[in-house]
Parts: structure tokens; C-alpha cells; sequence
């Protein structure tokens, strides 16, 4: 896992993200048009061409298309790739574009807290769902009859990596479609496609865009007929992303390798600096060498993430420590430039200790970080 990594005697995948999906050179035109405001276009006679109304398509939304595609599947011309109005947007067009009433759904027992949520709603419409947890490849023991299999490696808030291969394997084996949440590992992490998984879905409000002010989500896809019931689902819908938070988007995309370098980078630093302290315990970072997930994603991830979890003692103390701090926003998501903490339990959503603390790590300087960190576990003592 090194810096400015080869892929096939390809660029590297900071030249990649700097370039991704701009448009062919055109004298006296910006190299990345502004975003094009419509909701209809001139549109005589038959109905031809890309742009017919703002719902379906949208030439901002084309050029943030390509990128994403050609960070997630470089060199792939058969990749289609589809944005939404936020993560759960692209989440949902999945799910209820491929099941149907009868079907049978593996989600993870441990993923995103709103999943729950979604699990109530496919049960509403007599779609069987089961669940397990990531850790162990666990969810390789429900794939018989199932239709879709749902990963997220690694997962929110805990951490646990599975082997994709392995599982994408087993359940095409038995006739299942698989989709990956790729949100924390961004492409850059880890490329679902390449590991088997039919679809590779993330929230684009996190670190793909990196600045915390936009709310976007996308689903990659190879299956022409898979991705052709998502674009349909898209439409009926509407979960369609504004054309400026498209534009933010692909401008931010630009510095995802610096930014994902750099906080990856200093995640393990906060990880090694709280491995040193007592009251910290559930430790969990898949950088780590001796996490527990660390065998399985030195295989299957390029790059680690920027989240760090871990446990204080009581709901007390953690809400001491994230009040001491300093330089890290008590704010939910993840990321960002600007480093963020929160205590997960206070959702109500995830199965994790009160004191449990997620922590995306910024772009502030690795040694003023840790700093922060340290001096708020000590005042948080008292």
C-alpha cells in the first residue's frame, strides 16, 4: 500500500482523482464546466440526445458520473455509475429496484445505523431479511435463496472488515447479487468491483467529497439490466442531486488522494497514540497491525479509512473528553477536512457501549491532533 499506487501501468491515483471525468479540452471553456442549471432543455421533435428533462439527466451530472466511474473502476469502460441526492438515496435505489416480495436479503447486523430502518420497510413489503455481523465472514451462512447480499466493509461504527471476494463468491455461487458500501474506504481504500461485487455504493457526503457541505450518494454498477433498474428507480423517485452540489462534488474529488493520504496517515498515528492510554479499551482500527481485521484488509484495502473507534469507560467520561476537545468538532458524519468525534450511543441506533467514541480524522497536523487528544483524555479524568 504505497503512495501514488500503480494500477496496471495506469496513472497514479492522485493524477487520476485530479483529472477524473473532466471533459476534452476546448479553447476559451473552463476545464471543469460550471454546473449547468435546468430543468428542462430544448428539446424539438423526437426524443434524442442525452438531455431531455432535469429529473432523467443532467451534464453536471455526466462529468461527476465519469469520475466517480474512473476512480472506482479505472479502465472499465463497462461500468456505469449513477449519483443520488444523498448515501441513503443510492442506498435505497438498490435495494428496492432488485427485491421484490418473496425475496430474500442478507444485510449486515452491524452496518450504518439507519439499516434498521430500511429493514422495517422491506419487511412491510414481504421481502425476508436476515442479518449477521461483519466480523468472520459471518453472513456467508445465510446466502441460501437469498437475492441480494448487502456489505459494508469496513463497518459503521465498529470497524469489522469481511472478506469480499470470499462472500461476492459464495453468493454468486447461490444465485445472489451483491452490493458493497464502500463510504468508508472511498475507491481509493478499497474498489468493490474488482473484488466481485456487482454494485459498489457509498455516500458521497463523506470523505469522497471531504468538506462536510455536501449531500450526495452514487451506486457503480457492470450489470447493464442491474444498473438499468436503478437508473429507473432514480427517476421514479426523484432522489436526484442538485447540479451544484454535483459540481462541489467533482471539484472536491480533485484533492481525494491528498486528503485521503494525510488522514489515513494521521488516523493511525491517533490509533497508536490511544493504544498507549488505559482507560481506552475495543480499540479498533483496521491500519493497525494487530487489529483484528487487519489480516483481511491488508489483502482486500489499499488505504485504511479515516475513522478510529473506541471505548471510555462511562457515558460521563466520554462526553467529558469530547467536550475538552479542542481542535475535533463534537459533530456527526465522518470524513472531513476538519476532524470530528461523537458518542455513537447517542442515537440510539447502534449496538455499542455508552461510552463508545467515533472519530473521523481531519487534515490538521498529525503531532496538534494527537496533542488535542491526549490532553483531553487527561482533563476528562478529573
Amino acid at each position: 500500500m504505497s503512495e501514488g499506487t500503480k494500477d496496471e501501468g495506469r496513472t497514479g491515483d492522485g493524477t487520476r482523482a485530479v483529472r477524473a471525468g473532466l471533459p476534452e479540452p476546448v479553447k476559451h471553456e473552463p476545464t471543469l464546466p460550471g454546473p449547468v442549471f435546468a430543468a428542462h432543455f430544448h428539446l424539438p421533435g423526437e426524443v434524442t440526445g442525452p438531455y431531455s428533462y432535469g429529473r432523467d439527466d443532467n451534464p453536471t451530472w455526466t462529468l461527476l458520473e465519469r469520475a466517480i466511474g474512473e476512480l472506482e473502476a479505472p479502465g472499465q469502460e463497462d461500468v456505469e455509475t449513477l449519483v443520488f441526492a444523498s448515501g441513503m438515496a443510492a442506498i435505497s435505489s438498490v435495494l428496492f429496484s432488485q427485491l421484490r416480495a418473496g425475496d430474500a436479503v442478507v444485510l449486515p447486523s452491524d452496518g450504518y445505523q439507519v439499516l434498521p430502518l430500511v429493514r422495517a420497510q422491506l419487511e412491510a413489503y414481504g421481502i425476508e431479511v436476515r442479518t449477521a455481523p461483519t466480523g468472520g465472514d459471518a453472513q456467508l451462512e445465510l446466502l441460501d435463496g437469498a437475492r441480494l447480499l448487502w456489505i459494508e466493509s469496513p463497518s459503521n461504527p465498529g470497524l469489522d472488515v469481511c472478506d469480499i471476494r470470499r462472500l461476492a463468491d459464495a453468493a454468486h455461487a447461490r444465485g445472489a447479487l451483491v452490493a458493497v458500501d464502500n463510504t468508508l474506504a472511498t475507491p481509493l481504500g478499497q474498489r468493490p468491483l474488482e473484488l466481485g461485487a456487482d454494485f459498489s455504493v457509498a455516500s458521497g457526503t463523506k470523505q469522497l467529497t471531504g468538506h462536510g457541505d455536501v449531500l450526495l450518494g452514487y451506486v457503480a454498477g457492470r450489470d447493464a439490466e442491474a444498473m438499468a433498474a436503478v437508473r429507473r428507480w432514480r427517476k421514479i423517485v426523484g432522489a436526484i442531486s442538485g447540479p451544484m452540489e454535483a459540481w462541489l462534488a467533482h471539484r472536491s474529488i480533485a484533492t481525494l488522494q491528498l486528503r485521503v493520504d494525510r488522514q489515513n496517515a494521521t488516523a493511525l498515528a491517533v490509533a497508536e497514540a490511544l493504544r498507549q492510554r488505559p482507560e481506552v479499551s475495543g480499540l479498533r482500527y483496521p491500519g493497525l497491525p494487530d487489529d483484528p481485521s487487519h489480516p483481511v484488509a491488508a489483502r482486500q484495502m489499499r488505504r485504511y479509512g479515516c475513522v478510529v473507534s473506541f471505548t471510555l469507560p462511562t457515558r460521563a467520561r466520554a462526553e467529558r473528553f469530547l467536550a475538552a476537545l479542542r481542535l475535533v468538532e463534537d459533530a456527526t458524519s465522518f470524513g472531513g477536512v476538519r476532524s470530528t468525534a461523537e458518542r455513537r450511543r447517542r442515537w440510539g441506533g447502534d449496538d455499542v457501549p455508552e461510552g463508545f467514541i467515533r472519530m473521523s480524522v481531519g487534515a490538521e497536523d498529525p503531532e496538534d491532533l494527537v496533542a488535542d487528544v491526549l490532553r483531553a483524555l487527561d482533563e476528562s479524568a478529573e
